[in-house]
């Protein structure tokens, strides 16, 4: 797939398969999301990928506690790769936020599904999402910026068809 024809028809995946996502395809997908352009080249954003059921399940109950329901945010996806950027770096949130659609686009490009669940920040502000992240060896203030969950889609999802009055070109 060529990288114009995975950014048109990517989208969001919100009903996925146990199936685990293979070392491989994981290793690319976040190899895709390290490379993300970042301000200044300070490359602030860090990536921790938890495939681990027990640690997914409780990353999953500390976002469903942000949103305010009794559910799984992560709709099942066996993998979350939460985005966290280093508060100090003038574009944090922004650096980010790219990482987040390059890690989208990457598993999209590997035939997998992904999916950008919000509430990482409020997470990962609390007192239990910052155990979380000294649980898993990770020093420093960061700010967490997203979840981004992966896996096998369950069904064939498809593209939203785009919004008109989005572009203004002056020639």
């Amino acid at each position: 797939m060529d990288a114009i024809e995975c950014m048109l028809t990517r989208h969001s995946t919100k009903k996925f398969l146990p199936t685990a996502v293979s070392r491989e395809d994981l290793d690319c997908i976040l190899r895709a999301g390290l490379a993300a352009p970042s301000g200044k080249n300070a490359q602030a954003a860090i990536f921790l990928c938890v495939t681990d059921k027990a640690l997914r399940d409780r990353l999953a109950a500390l976002n469903a506690k942000f949103l305010g329901r009794d559910c799984d945010p992560f709709y099942g996806a066996p993998c979350v790769i939460v985005v966290l950027a280093d508060k100090a770096a003038f574009t944090a949130v922004y650096d980010g936020s790219v990482a987040m659609e390059n890690l989208q686009l990457a598993a999209h490009a590997r035939g997998l599904g992904a999916c950008w669940i919000h509430r990482a920040k409020e997470m990962f502000e609390s007192d239990e999402g910052k155990a979380i992240l000294k649980e898993c060896g990770i020093a420093g203030d960061y700010e967490g910026v997203g979840n981004c969950i992966v896996g096998h889609p369950a069904a064939e999802g498809s593209t939203k068809p785009v919004r008109d009055g989005r572009l203004y070109i002056i020639e």
